[in-house]
């Protein structure tokens, strides 16, 4: 059984309904849950919402996207998913995305997630938004050819270390094994953290190019403001303390130091502080 869980907040309803409507013409799901992590996703989606292959799970609060699609993770769990595809609210879908990624997975056991190419919406020729994080010495992490063109002979697998929470297909073994995403990080670098988790217990990831979709991206996030900035510095600590080496850290603290010196210093070093006062709890959680 294949789910789909696509994660929403506030997002507006003609959007919202243009990105469900298009994962459920797309085929390949047994089920889509579509979590509402803040209001209105009834009043956009209702209609297509029957409790057999579209759900709706609104969860009374913005958990963030770490509680958000747990929540969402958890009841594709309970219906028997083996296989479980995670979206922002902030994509379409080719049709025919899943099956390529679904076939990378029975194709290998080994690999715990496959990601499809996210391209950049509005974009002409087409680009490509993502096909994978790398995660910097620094703790920062960049998608991987972003920018690059789309028309080139990509693998049909590419092997990646890390992959992007925003579109990506989870083998249910994987989190089982693994552990949902750490809802303390609430919004950015959860999926950094769930893959270094993983990687740590031997499981592999791969972006699979024949799987697409369009990505328009921060459509939920841009509301934060300032606050979207202070879950990026603070979460890029935390993930360095649990998973980088010696240098990493060394390399993730000072560039907190040296975007002291810009705007919103205030946001930044509130950061920095948030980011220093987890770091016992990272190191445990390392340890």
């Amino acid at each position: 059984m294949l789910a789909v869980v696509l994660l929403t907040y506030r997002r507006s309803p003609g959007d919202l309904r243009a990105t469900v409507h298009s994962v459920v013409a797309a085929g390949g799901a047994d089920i889509v849950i579509v979590v509402d992590n803040g209001e209105g996703a009834d009043d956009a989606v209702g209609d297509l919402v029957d409790g057999r292959t579209v759900r709706l799970l609104t969860t009374g609060r913005n958990l963030g996207y770490a509680g958000g699609m747990n929540a969402g993770i958890r009841l594709a769990l309970t219906l028997g998913a083996t296989r479980i595809a995670l979206l922002n609210d902030d994509v379409l879908v080719e049709p025919g995305w899943l099956a390529p990624l679904a076939a990378a997975l029975d194709a290998d056991e080994g690999l715990g997630a496959v990601q499809p190419m996210l391209l950049q919406s509005g974009v002409d020729p087409p680009a490509v938004n993502s096909m994978g994080v790398l995660v910097g010495d620094d703790g920062a992490g960049v998608d991987l050819h972003r920018g690059e063109s789309v028309e080139q002979p990509w693998p049909a697998l590419l092997p990646i270390d890390t992959f992007t929470g925003g579109a990506v297909l989870l083998r249910s073994a994987f989190v089982r094994d693994v552990g949902l995403f750490d809802e303390r990080y609430f919004l950015y670098y959860e999926d950094v953290d769930l893959a270094a988790r993983g990687r740590r217990r031997g499981w592999r990831f791969g972006c699979v190019p024949a799987s697409r979709v369009w990505h328009e991206g921060s459509a939920s996030t841009v509301a934060l403001g300032d606050q979207q900035r202070f879950y990026q510095e603070r979460n890029r600590l935390w993930s360095t303390f649990a998973h980088g080496s010696p240098a990493h850290v060394g390399g993730a603290l000072w560039l907190s130091v040296r975007r002291l010196r810009h705007a919103p210093r205030a946001v930044h070093a509130r950061a920095l502080l948030a980011g220093l006062a987890g770091a016992p709890r990272a190191l445990r959680h390392r340890a």
